[in-house]
């Protein structure tokens, strides 16, 4: 599979795009001004515990403090005198995290960490300075999620200085390719560090692996030290920008070249490459037409498409996606396609085009959370099972950590993919101003009737004076009232004794309208 890495950079913006097949796969986006802070490292200091939920907050001075959960408190820090109160043998109760990511990023939690039963008032304390690793970016009103466990990323690897263990990249699947990494590791690491082998480092040389262990080891020295000359609530390391995060973390064997719209990005490239990636030096390119980069290579169609509620399918069917703040639901439909003779047959077609599209909308719309995929209802359970195959076999491709579900009986598939940073609408979109992300607003008839109950509402009893209401709507309202609620409007006058003054304003909100009630003399009939 021929994949290419295309970076759009500018002034305000860097854009960095993954094609697999020249298709986009992933979409990456970074603000000069609003910059990814994930593998950031800072000295911080613990200004809340919350006992009930076991996490604490971290002040490491941003705007919103860190969210740091018991269980990414690195134990194996804690002073003795802490321990007096642990629970008796709780030593012999630790169990290591030993999962195994399918690539390495510093937008996943920390490997190796340990799931220990220490209650967070026992591990911490307000007031206490902590060193803490960013590993998610704040997200709409939460501070960013940190750990206590520090990863540094290399090329061919990951430096973990809590970890004591050696973890492989499970997209390395071949089994003696990772007894010959893990034995490359017991010679030249540490016994007590940790790291992970990237799948950048499947075919590497043990050369190779000692000069990544190098630089990352100068790095922590280098951090250790600057550490002690800090002050709190400030930044002890910031990650590398997104042009550069992106050559280091996606470049594999199958990317063919990285394109570059900017000369001065490209010299920077060059530079990161000659000290850093050598070997991918000559796979830099710079991009020199006229037509912007990301047209020529027909990117922003598709992310203009990745926008939209419903994508098209080549074979006229078509999916829906919603996204909610709990969950996404994702709508699989046949649309145009009618098929030939069976129908089972045209929705096990329309569902197994469905699978390709929804691993790829997850992917490039970067869409985390729970989700819910409603495929078309199949009778043959053996259509169900190549369906969930398929979706099995097509989010290995997936470089965030997913966990799927059976088909149930209702046709839906319940599956959760991790939530490491905005999703591309969160990117890109603002909520509604008018409708205010509801999505709907009220229709101008059901406004009328409002307006009309609430006239209803007005006491008059006590006054004897015929009484004035000006009544200021948005125009779509004030056509349906002299169009359609004409009639409605005048009984209201003669039940409520209100002489009724309808104005429009253009200003107003459709769903909104103001009443003002004005008393004037009163005038009898026939005078």
């Amino acid at each position: 599979m021929q994949s290419e890495i295309l970076v759009n950079s500018n002034a305000q913006e860097i854009r960095v795009a993954l094609t697999e097949n020249n298709e986009l796969a992933e979409l990456f986006i970074e603000h000069r001004t609003n910059k990814s802070i994930v593998g950031n490292i800072y000295k911080g200091t613990v200004t809340k515990i919350l006992p009930g939920m076991q996490v604490a907050f971290v002040d490491m001075g941003l705007d919103k403090s860190g969210f740091l959960c018991a269980n990414d408190v690195d134990i194996t820090k804690i002073p003795e005198s802490k321990k007096k109160d642990w629970p008796v043998n709780y030593e012999k109760k630790l169990t290591p995290n030993l999962e195994e990511k399918n690539s390495y990023s510093r937008e996943q939690s920390t490997i190796g960490q340990i799931n220990h039963k220490v209650s967070i008032q026992d591990l911490l304390e307000e007031g206490q300075e902590i060193i803490v690793q960013v590993t998610k970016n704040p997200l709409g009103t939460k501070g960013a999620r940190i750990t206590n466990y520090i990863g540094l990323p290399g090329r061919y690897l990951v430096y973990l200085p809590a970890a004591k263990d050696t973890f492989i990249s499970r997209r390395i699947e071949d089994d003696v390719e990772r007894n010959r990494l893990k034995t490359i590791f017991e010679e030249i690491g540490n016994p007590d560090d940790g790291y992970i082998v990237r799948t950048a480092g499947q075919d590497c040389e043990k050369s190779d692996f000692v000069l990544d262990l190098s630089f990352l080891y100068r790095l922590w020295d280098n951090l250790k030290k600057k550490e002690k000359e800090t002050l709190p609530c400030s930044l002890l390391y910031e990650d590398l920008n997104l042009t550069f995060r992106s050559m280091r973390d996606l470049f594999t064997s199958d990317i063919s070249r990285v394109v570059v719209d900017s000369k001065l990005e490209y010299q920077s490239c060059l530079e990161f490459c000659k000290n850093y990636l050598p070997h991918i030096y000559n796979k830099i390119e710079l991009y020199q037409k006229s037509q912007p980069i990301f047209d020529h290579f027909g990117i922003e169609i598709e992310i203009n498409r990745a926008l939209d509620r419903k994508v098209w399918l080549k074979s006229g069917g078509y999916i829906l996606i919603d996204e909610t703040e709990a969950l996404i639901a994702i709508d699989v439909n046949t649309g145009k396609y009618v098929g030939h003779n069976d129908p089972e047959e045209t929705i096990l077609k329309t569902n197994l085009e469905a699978v390709k599209e929804v691993v790829s909308q997850l992917r490039l719309r970067n869409i985390g959370g729970i989700i819910i995929v409603d495929f078309i209802d199949m009778l043959k359970e053996e259509n169900k099972e190549t369906v969930w195959n398929v979706l099995t076999q097509s989010l290995k491709s997936d470089r965030s950590r997913t966990k799927i579900l059976k088909i149930s009986e209702l046709g839906l598939v319940e599956m959760t993919r991790k939530r490491v940073r905005e999703s591309l609408v969160q990117t890109l979109c603002n909520t509604c101003s008018y409708c205010h992300g509801k999505g709907h607003n009220k229709s101008p008839t059901t406004i009328c009737n409002e307006i009309i109950r609430s006239v209803q509402r007005l006491d008059n009893s006590n006054y004897t004076n015929r009484k004035t209401a000006t009544i200021e709507v948005h125009p779509s309202v004030y056509e349906v009232f002299l169009k359609e609620e004409c009639y409605c409007l005048e009984q209201t006058e003669q039940e409520s004794n209100l002489d009724i003054n309808l104005l429009e304003n253009h200003k107003l909100h459709q769903e909104k309208y103001n009443i003002t009630i004005n008393q004037i003399p009163h005038i009898e009939k026939g005078a």
